[in-house]
């Protein structure tokens, strides 16, 4: 699977190993490594490293499906991350994992005692280490070329098919060339130059074939030390230097099959084929951690969106319905006044400057309605908190004479005025004292509506809008505030919700009591104004 884009929001070259600086914690930690490995290599060199072990039959093809399991799956990572950088180095270092792959398989069929005594696919012994020094020298060739084209641009004008075949062709290539490499070193070893006469002697000609494939290694450790950049550069360093140690501990100064040096040879193999792989798979974990996160975030963002819009269009219909109700019966109050035997034109012209009032507050709450849904300052001004319940118990006024609701008033003459938006907050009252009265409209029985306003501590003002009707349930109390619950039959559950958030903008609260024996009372604060 060959990754082609990445989630919104994400860039490529921000994430990927290829890219990324590495920090000073990750310096450290390469350089812890590599004095282990130097310690290590230090106690198993020397006469401790020709001691003979027991031969352990499993071990070869343990480390052989090892070393092609972990050379597939580091090739694998580098194509995806080829595909999405489109980077000529990645591509080079991808094909050089892949060949010690697919060499692993012959080389481990050829080993003696695995398939046979003298070795499977024919060659034996001379094909066993053929096998090996190609796969080694290979892999330091596509090192040093990865590191030789890590600045070549990359390969910008390719559409995604072209990606894809162009990873099909060279993986195609370097599996025809391991191929022809098998069956050469397997079928034609006898015109292979005999490097190793038998487990513990070696031809004159041993040390003039694996002292260069050591000194690629260098080669590529120097250059890619010369021009490193990335934490795939600082990991793929770690891997050229631990095959360097391998290297010695199995061909120098005589590899001894199931020596110390041997199998401490092949563990470092082992270890340098994970080292790149670890990081990518800790990488390609944290690009799906962040790849997640942005598709959760993009989804919760619409999810927002939507519920954004539903509450705008059931803000402006909530809040919209009572100015309405109130210019269609002042409307009808004018009619009537006009409609008399002697018309009564100052009652009719009352009326219709109440049709005017109520049409600015229509449009100064649409205006307020769209900044419930803005990060934006809002203009407030010094308000007395007395006015406001006044004036909020004017605008309902024929809601409360409808449903035959007394009222009474309890203020403090005497408080502080406070600093808001008047019309969000005459939103709030009106809204508190609507509720009110429905909850009130179905009992019987006296109906009263109370409001008092009162210091609540040093910094606050309280205002309680307290009704006689059927109350809140305890199991809605906390649930009365959020957005679209409601227990109304014609409800639209953002009252309270819309109410809550103009308070707590304003940087106070607003919650509910129960008022016995029936009943409920709302509070809100609002901060006094601060006098500069």
């Amino acid at each position: 699977m060959f990754v082609e884009g990445s989630a919104a929001g994400l860039r490529a070259d921000e994430f990927v190993l290829s890219n990324l600086s590495p920090s000073v914690a990750q310096r450290r930690f390469a350089l812890g490594v590599v004095l282990v490995l130097l310690v290590v290599f230090i106690i198993v060199a020397g006469p401790l490293s020709s001691m003979p072990l027991r031969r352990v039959d499993a071990f070869v093809p343990a480390y052989g499906t090892a070393i092609f399991l972990i050379d597939s799956i580091t090739a694998a990572l580098l194509f995806a991350q080829f595909s999405v950088l489109r980077s000529h180095a990645l591509l080079a270092l991808a094909n050089g994992y892949f060949l010690t792959a697919l060499l692993a398989i012959p080389w481990t069929l050829t080993f003696p005692g695995v398939l046979a005594p003298e070795g499977g696919l024919g060659g034996g012994l001379q094909s066993t280490v053929w096998l090996y020094v190609l796969s080694h020298a290979g892999f330091a060739l596509f090192a040093i070329v990865y590191t030789l084209l890590k600045d070549a641009d990359p390969m910008e004008a390719l559409s995604p098919r072209s990606i894809r075949a162009r990873v099909l062709t060279t993986v195609g290539s370097v599996t025809a060339l391991g191929c022809c490499a098998t069956v050469f070193v397997t079928a034609g070893h006898a015109f292979l130059p005999r490097i190793m006469l038998d487990t513990a002697e070696v031809s004159y000609l041993w040390y003039y074939v694996v002292g260069p494939m050591a000194g690629l290694f260098v080669v590529a450790l120097v250059l890619l030390w010369l021009r490193h950049r990335s934490v795939l550069d600082l990991w793929l360093m770690l891997v050229l230097f631990a095959y360097i140690i391998e290297i010695s501990l199995t061909a120098f100064p005589i590899p001894y099959r199931f020596s110390v040096g041997w199998y401490a040879g092949r563990v470092y193999g082992v270890f340098s084929g994970s080292f790149v792989l670890v990081t990518l798979m800790k990488e390609v974990t944290m690009l799906y951690g962040e790849l997640l996160r942005a598709v959760v975030g993009q989804r919760r963002e619409r999810e927002v969106r939507l519920l954004t819009g539903d509450a705008v269009a059931a803000t402006v219909a909530h809040e919209i319905k009572q100015p309405l109700s109130a210019m269609t019966m002042d409307a009808s109050a004018s009619l009537r006044w006009l409609d008399r035997a002697t018309p009564n034109i100052d009652e009719a012209k009352a009326a219709l400057q109440q049709i005017v009032n109520n049409g600015h507050r229509m449009g100064a709450m649409i205006d307020n309605i769209r900044t419930l849904f803005k990060t934006d300052a809002r203009i407030r001004t010094s308000l007395d908190v007395n006015n406001l319940i006044r004036e909020a118990l004017a605008l309902v006024r024929y809601d409360l004479q409808t449903h035959r609701v007394a009222v009474q008033t309890d203020y403090n003459q005497s408080l502080p005025p406070i600093e808001g938006n008047e019309v969000q907050l005459q939103q709030v009252l009106v809204n508190l004292i609507t509720n009110a009265i429905d909850s009130m409209a179905t009992e019987d029985g006296d109906r009263v509506l109370s409001l008092r306003s009162k210091v609540y501590d040093s910094s606050c003002l309280m205002v309680s809008v307290e009704d006689v009707g059927k109350g809140v349930e305890p199991s809605a109390i906390d649930l009365i505030f959020k957005p679209q619950f409601t227990t109304k039959a014609n409800g639209m559950g953002m009252g309270l919700s819309i109410c809550r958030s103009i308070i707590e903008a304003h940087g106070g609260q607003l919650w509910v009591t129960a008022n016995l024996p029936r009943g409920a009372i709302f509070h809100f604060t609002v901060p006094a104004h601060r006098q500069h």
